[in-house]
């Protein structure tokens, strides 16, 4: 009998995880669309490999949001629609969608890797859009 009751704190604790890394790949999704650097920046690893249409370098955590900062500046976000997450793994996540702009559509992927127990963005690429 003890066993059963048990039974949903054990499946809540399994999915815990998944959860908390789905919320964390929304929330920059959520972010992105309100072209929010600062916040965004708190999900940045202490570098980031950092792709902005033809421009790749790796960049402080610091360099990184001042560089987000000015594509959002540049590209004023109005919509975001999540197209492909993958959390399967608990120490790597990576998310991918499509910002529109006033400016055009632009893919965003990036990735997130477990880094002291938090999942923190190690790589950040936008590139434009593909018409089909």
């Amino acid at each position: 009998m003890m066993k059963l009751r048990l039974m949903p704190l054990l499946t809540l604790l399994f999915l815990l995880p998944m959860v908390a890394t789905a919320d964390t790949i929304e929330k920059i999704s959520e972010l992105i669309k309100q072209g929010n650097a600062h916040e965004i920046a708190k999900f940045f690893a202490t570098s980031v490999d950092i792709s902005i249409l033809d421009e790749t370098n790796v960049y402080s955590k610091a360099q990184s949001e001042m560089i987000l900062d000015k594509f959002f500046k540049e590209n004023k976000p109005h919509t975001v629609k999540l197209l492909h997450r993958i959390n399967s793994n608990p120490n790597y996540n990576f998310g991918v969608l499509i910002l529109t702009t006033d400016k055009g559509k632009f893919r965003v992927s990036y990735t997130l890797k477990e880094v002291n127990k938090v999942m923190a963005i190690i790589e950040l690429r936008i590139e434009t859009e593909k018409p089909n």
